[in-house]
């Protein structure tokens, strides 16, 4: 099989170390993260050009999978990711990463599921989207070992609806 197209949604100052441990596992093709000075560019330059830029990024990917942590799910931009994933017909998925452990920060404190905030057809989308909680003694070879399959999952998922 292929390897899917991803894009990874994210807070960058808080989990950037753990989504570059995620983004490692190379078992997916992936956008290439940006770096600190180039996000704080393309941020100093308004809403348009981040909306731009997400944009641009997520136009070929396949899946978008929001690696949640401590405050992901209040993220303007975070939430920006999902509705655009959703409405442009984008697998989609959520996977807890509290416990992938930060060089500088160790683990953090479990995060509040992003997609319980929006609504289809009187539905709640955390009852749609699948999120993952991978195992806490084992999180990064929980992650790397079911990946693939619940992006196919979010895929199909979305074919659905």
């Amino acid at each position: 099989m292929a390897k899917r197209q991803i894009f990874y949604s994210f807070h960058y100052a808080n989990d950037v170390m753990r989504v570059q441990q995620i983004r490692n596992i190379g078992m997916l093709e992936d956008n290439s993260p940006v770096s600190p000075n180039e996000w704080e560019k393309i941020k100093r330059s308004g809403d348009r050009e981040i909306e731009k830029w997400i944009d641009d990024n997520m136009k070929y990917r396949s899946c978008v999978v929001v690696l949640i942590g401590t405050e992901t799910a209040s993220r303007t931009w975070v939430q920006y990711e999902i509705k655009k994933a959703w409405v442009d017909g984008k697998g989609l998925l959520g996977i807890y990463i509290h416990n992938i452990r930060d060089p500088r920060t160790g683990i953090c404190r479990k995060g509040a599921n992003p997609f319980a905030q929006f609504e289809l057809n009187g539905k709640n989308f955390a009852d749609i989207v699948p999120c993952y909680d991978p195992n806490p003694w084992n999180a990064y070879n929980d992650i790397r070992n079911n990946l693939e399959d619940w992006i196919e999952d979010a895929i199909r998922i979305r074919s659905i609806y």
